[in-house]
């Protein structure tokens, strides 16, 4: 029984792994900044969370490993003590790898959008297998982004952000894209498909990847063809859909694995990403045994992971949650939205570190330009120091050289409360779009309007 520290132990992945550890009997405590709710998820399962980062916390607690993220910088006070006491450290990545590759069955979702969706929905359509489960959101059905298995199989999301899903070996992996993204890390994108082409080696059995893809399409992969395995929506391959159509929110679509017909399928989760995010859950679901049926019922009742179009308000108006903050999905987000919504569609977006705003910054506007109004709020650092002196003013005036008669402005968060509050209309639609902490205030507003 070793006693495990997690810094940083409310990140979605950090708190997964701590939750698997902790029931397989292992001695967990962590810290981070701030309570939230996945602390409380935390505390349920007997893991105390110190909130504050301190060399008491972890001086007290006298840990075999210390287990820390990319967010947690060489000058946390709780990584210099760490490494001063020669305590073993690891990174997240490390620590999962350290648990998935004693499976006979893994299964690791990666790519840059996506790869929380599929592995939700992987996670959900093999539960009828009992699998263990670590995925980057928290899945309704489990109300948990983890699953304490009983058999081989372990389905996991596979992090590239930081080349910690490097650490796996997994038996099958799905790569749902391969974009530009979290280049501070990689150098450039070139360094980050040599990461996906170096996963794809290390993945025993099959990969299936997404042939919609056009940098998935321009990679050499020759020498792995014998492992590949393609999907699409776009076009014939291995598996794909097609007489795809949305009816009353709903899109149905025929499935055609290997040449046959495995009949219709069906998802309330809107947008043909969902569809493409799909496919490879049914192409490894239907080799590993599990019941076609049971696939059929599962997707069809799939909600989506949570802050993944998470409706969180409908009555006079309606309001969601979205994780999106890659131009990619921003835009496959207002598709799904412009499909399935009908009222005036406002998107409330809070750019995600000054790095990624920069380098995505003409795409960040096309894409958010694909809505009826846009109110920016300040980007969001997540760390990173303000070094090139971009801002959301910035973005906003990009998005009026694209369309000068575009209704887009910047707000505080609580200007956009009141804004919201005293101008919407009956039917008109919000999405609260990003990854810092524009999630919580979709919430306060739901919680402004039922008062």
């Amino acid at each position: 029984m070793r006693r495990i520290y997690f810094s940083g132990i409310n990140g979605i992945g950090m708190s997964g792994i701590a939750k698997i550890l902790k029931e397989q009997g292992e001695i967990v405590e962590g810290s981070d900044l701030e309570y939230k709710d996945i602390t409380k998820s935390l505390e349920d399962l007997g893991i105390k969370v110190h909130i504050g980062q301190t060399v008491e916390n972890i001086e007290d607690f006298n840990p075999d490993l210390y287990v820390y993220s990319t967010a947690i910088k060489t000058t946390n006070p709780e990584y210099i003590y760490a490494k001063s006491k020669g305590i073993k450290m690891e990174r997240r990545g490390q620590v999962l790898a350290d648990i998935a590759n004693k499976f006979e069955n893994s299964i690791a979702v990666a790519g840059t959008h996506g790869k929380t969706t599929t592995s939700s929905m992987m996670s959900l359509c093999f539960m009828c297998k009992d699998p263990y489960v670590v995925v980057g959101g928290i899945i309704p059905t489990l109300n948990s982004n983890s699953h304490l298995g009983k058999s081989s199989y372990f389905v996991m999301e596979a992090d590239e952000s930081d080349n910690s899903f490097l650490y796996l070996y997994p038996k099958y992996s799905v790569i749902t894209n391969i974009e530009p993204d979290h280049l501070e890390h990689h150098g450039n994108f070139n360094n980050l498909e040599h990461s996906f082409i170096k996963f794809i080696e290390q993945t025993k059995e099959k990969v299936i990847l997404s042939k919609d893809c056009p940098n998935i399409k321009s990679l050499d992969l020759s020498e792995y063809k014998d492992k590949l395995i393609y999907y699409s929506v776009e076009e014939s391959a291995d598996i794909y859909a097609k007489n795809i159509r949305v009816n009353n929110g709903i899109t149905k679509y025929e499935v055609i694995m290997n040449g046959e017909s495995l009949g219709e399928f069906a998802l309330k989760v809107p947008g043909l990403h969902n569809v493409k995010n799909s496919l490879p859950v049914i192409y490894l679901s239907e080799i590993n045994g599990v019941d076609l049926e049971y696939v059929r019922k599962t997707l069809a009742s799939f909600t989506g992971a949570k802050r993944r179009y998470q409706v969180i308000y409908n009555d006079e108006i309606k309001v969601i949650d979205d994780y999106a903050h890659h131009p990619t999905e921003i835009k496959a987000t207002i598709t799904a939205a412009r499909t399935n919504e009908k009222g005036k569609l406002t998107v409330i977006f809070e750019p995600h570190r000054y790095t990624r705003t920069k380098f995505f910054m003409n795409d960040f506007a096309k894409s958010l330009s694909l809505a009826d109004k846009i109110i920016l709020l300040p980007i969001y650092a997540a760390s990173e120091e303000n070094t090139t002196g971009i801002s959301s003013e910035d973005l906003c005036n990009k998005i009026k050289e694209i369309d000068s008669k575009k209704d887009v402005s910047v707000m505080l968060p609580n200007e956009v409360m009141e804004y919201i509050y005293l101008n919407y209309e009956p039917g008109d639609v919000y999405i609260f779009m990003g990854a810092g902490t524009v999630s919580k205030f979709a919430y306060r507003l739901v919680n402004k309007i039922k008062e």
